[in-house]
């Protein structure tokens, strides 16, 4: 979308001019009137990756407590729990997870101990609340994950201390039972590197009253788990942004350009005006001495960066030699780069650190890819204490300035 935009502002300074030269031809007066070529987008920072990234598996195991009739026989008893699973975070707010868990299940009965086994398989949906509430960080240490789902459930082995299973169903003996339970829960996660996030997470869920065989009171079957491990990042846990209001201080610059061709077109047609109002010359003059060479343009190229970056991209890199050839016309003319940072990220330390590093980016790039000398250049970083616009994200920027 930036280059789209820049595209079609450098067609209109060209249609500009062409018709302010086809009104010269036509004896049309031109005006200085001033116009503007600007965008509304929406600058909210969007963030994307690739398909590669994003994945994780995870592996754990833990507990499973039934919540069901046997709580009138006694205390909840507590089964194991292995879990196993893969997903997806889609952007650093939501995630798709596949798991799987099989354990076994321990309830008391008026006979004794009912006890069955259980494989699960479960698709949730999570949700990154600290991303969404505090802000986008990578590099959070400590992560709060609500999540949703729905599921499958085969339980099967029923025993218990007496061998007689499903002492509500009239003696009918069954082995098995499907369940199509949905859950909900939360999960703890504690980053200890980058590809490595442990996890505790508990799980609430939800089937109906034949969940364990005996269909009796509340018409839920309620079960808990509770799992914890580690949690393996695949393929680059980083998102990376994209911010429709980064270009918006170059397109001020084409503005101020367009509009400094009109007003220079204009100043031509009124000499030439008032040059024509004189023909017949009355006698020949001596041909005036030849103009001075016009002066360099000034400098309005700035230096953009992304967020928590001083890597210069390439689209900005065309910024950087800009700057350099500007130098190389004006041998004598010496200039100093100034680095800011967004007041909204970061706190003032990393800021100015960063700020450091964006100048010093643009430094070296005028040093050693375009041989400028360094005696020519001075840094200086502002850090956030100063914010040239009043968007923040626009003051992700290096700025140039004439000594």
């Amino acid at each position: 979308m930036a280059n789209k935009t820049i595209l079609a502002l450098m067609a209109s300074a060209i249609a500009a001019g062409g018709f302010s030269a086809a009104a010269q031809n036509n004896d049309v007066v031109l005006t200085s009137e001033t116009i503007s070529v600007t965008e509304v987008p929406d600058c909210k920072v969007h963030y994307y990756n690739s398909w590669r990234d994003g994945w994780f598996i995870q592996a754990g195991a833990g507990v499973n407590i039934a919540a069901m009739e046997g709580f009138r026989y006694g205390p909840a008893k507590v089964g194991a729990n292995y879990n196993l699973g893969f997903g997806r975070w889609f952007s650093p707010y939501m995630a798709f997870r596949i798991s799987g868990n099989y354990g076994n299940y321990v309830e008391g009965i008026k006979d004794g101990n009912l006890h069955f086994r259980s494989a699960s398989v479960n698709a949730d949906f999570m949700w990154d609340m600290l991303n969404s509430t505090s802000g986008v960080n990578p590099n959070r240490v400590f992560s709060i994950v609500p999540f949703v789902g729905i599921g499958g459930t085969y339980n099967h082995h029923f025993g218990n201390a007496t061998d007689d299973i499903n002492v509500y169903n009239d003696g009918y003996k069954r082995t098995t039972s499907w369940a199509i339970p949905v859950s909900a829960g939360i999960q703890l996660r504690l980053r200890l590197s980058r590809h490595v996030d442990f996890f505790v997470e508990g799980r609430a869920i939800f089937a109906g009253d034949n969940f364990n065989n005996i269909a009796e009171d509340l018409p839920i079957d309620l079960a808990f788990q509770g799992v914890g491990g580690f949690n393996i990042n695949i393929g680059g846990k980083d998102f990376k942004t994209y911010d429709p209001c980064t270009n918006a201080a170059y397109v001020a610059s084409l503005n101020n350009q367009v509009n400094n061709l009109r007003d220079e077109l204009a100043v031509t047609a009124a000499a030439l005006s008032a040059a024509e109002s004189q023909l017949p010359c009355p006698e020949v003059q001596p041909a005036p001495a030849p103009a001075p060479a016009p002066a360099a343009a000034p400098m309005l190229t700035t230096v953009r960066f992304t967020l928590n970056s001083a890597k210069i991209t390439p689209m900005e890199m065309v910024n950087v030699y800009n700057v350099a050839d500007y130098l190389k016309q004006n041998p004598d003319t010496k200039i100093t780069i100034t680095g800011f940072a967004d007041k909204d990220t970061g706190s003032a330390a990393y800021n100015q650190k960063l700020s450091e590093r964006r100048a010093q980016a643009v430094y070296d790039a005028l040093v050693n890819n375009y041989g400028i000398s360094a005696d020519r250049l001075s840094k200086s970083a502002e850090g956030s204490s100063v914010q040239p616009y009043e968007t923040n994200n626009w003051n992700r920027i290096v700025i140039f300035s004439q000594q």
